[in-house]
């Protein structure tokens, strides 16, 4: 597959994965303990590819730290978000990633700020607007849902610069770096688990696993997207995943999630502002 292919893959997988999250949930799993599981099962995913391409231990600890922001603080928040939000929902905020992402490009690396980003901001902005300023929410949707997923952009965002600046020089094949970093997350998200005594029953493994396999493939297809291609290119089209996490909210869970229009047009400004902010940057 090619760097478009991959991209676009990758957006459509992790929309699948947000919907099937609120469906393990609605079953009865705990949202903390699949948090777990959904990692633990995209390991499983990425580890053969990662033994096909190989390992160099040596040379994976910068992946081993991104995996600690991203899956494993990143996912925790995640999950935890969509419990509290629904996925629709969730899925916009999450699109404003590249937001986030140029932000901190402008502060800690001194990208330029040109005016195509500074548009593609506004329109998430606007569409972030859209979502707050939303009346007749499901009774499921919290604001605190909406804070979690915020914060776990944050992180994503945070992750994404830092594995974008490994991707460029490196000799970690792309499978190695997907098994570093969803290891290091899985195991941030066991000390969690061990610390709060949260547990993790069989069914909560069951619910969450279709999730955690969608996940892994997901994870795959990005990393393979970045290593082959720009950003420019990959960002915008990882960016779509807000409208699929909320067209397939929609097809899937119907009324429960109750996406109306101006959801839609949030989800839709948001990934264009995504989409300039790749293009630009």
């Amino acid at each position: 597959m090619d760097t478009v292919s991959l991209a676009a893959t990758s957006a459509l997988l992790f929309g699948a994965m947000t919907v099937a999250i609120r469906i393990a949930l609605t079953r009865g799993a705990t949202a903390e303990a699949g948090a777990l599981v959904t990692v633990l099962a995209a390991f499983a995913v990425a580890l053969p590819f990662a033994l096909v391409q190989g390992v160099d231990i040596v040379e994976l600890w910068p992946f081993v730290l991104a995996g600690l922001l991203g899956p494993g603080l990143s996912q925790l928040l995640f999950v935890l978000a969509v419990r509290e939000a629904g996925p629709s929902r969730t899925s916009v905020v999450v699109g404003t990633a590249p937001l986030f992402s140029v932000v901190i490009a402008l502060i800690f690396l001194d990208e330029p700020l040109l005016a195509g980003l500074a548009v593609g901001a506004l329109l998430i902005v606007a569409g972030g607007l859209l979502l707050v300023g939303e009346r007749g929410r499901p009774e499921h949707v919290r604001v605190l849902g909406l804070l979690l997923a915020l914060a776990a952009t944050v992180v994503f965002a945070v992750r994404d610069n830092f594995v974008r600046w490994l991707a460029v020089d490196t000799e970690v094949a792309p499978g190695a770096a997907v098994m570093a970093t969803l290891g290091a997350g899985a195991a941030v998200i066991a000390v969690y688990l061990v610390v709060t005594r949260a547990p993790v029953r069989a069914r909560d493994a069951r619910a969450f696993a279709p999730a955690g396999l969608l996940f892994g493939l997901s994870y795959v297809c990005l990393f393979e997207a970045y290593y082959r291609g720009p950003v420019s290119v990959v960002s915008p089209l990882v960016a779509t995943e807000s409208l699929w996490g909320v067209l397939l909210s929609a097809l899937v869970l119907k009324r429960s999630e109750n996406v109306g229009l101006r959801l839609a047009a949030g989800a839709v400004l948001v990934v264009l502002g995504g989409i300039l902010i790749g293009v630009f940057r």
